[in-house]
């Protein structure tokens, strides 16, 4: 079982930037995938970016330029590094560690970009 402790998350002004941290209790390299996902209110879950344990990098195309997903490996973590924030990237803001057993969720932090 893969714990992941999300930080970082707050209110920023559009334009702004934010770094968000997911620290996992295993290696990142025994980790498959790691991922954030966010969920905006009143809708579904949405994926954001992946870091894969070879070091590729996938993003979604509303992020792609403005966000950069990367890791620590001393520190088993994982950063999103987002950068001109619109309002519309508010939402939960989590991670997930996709693993053989199956993945597991952080608990989510809270993002607000405000116009």
């Amino acid at each position: 079982q893969v714990q992941l402790v999300e930080s970082g998350g707050g209110l920023v002004q559009a334009g702004g930037s934010l770094r968000l941290s997911c620290a996992a209790s295993e290696r990142l390299v025994s980790i498959n995938t790691m991922g954030w996902y966010r969920q905006a209110p009143g809708k579904q879950r949405e994926w954001v970016a992946t870091l894969t344990s070879r070091g590729s990098t996938f993003y979604a195309d509303s992020v792609k330029g403005r966000f950069t997903i990367s890791g620590d490996n001393a520190k088993n973590t994982v950063y999103l590094q987002m950068s001109s924030l619109k309002p519309e990237d508010t939402a939960v803001y989590s991670c997930a560690a996709g693993v053989m057993s199956g993945q597991y969720w952080g608990q989510g932090t809270q993002v607000t970009v405000s116009s």
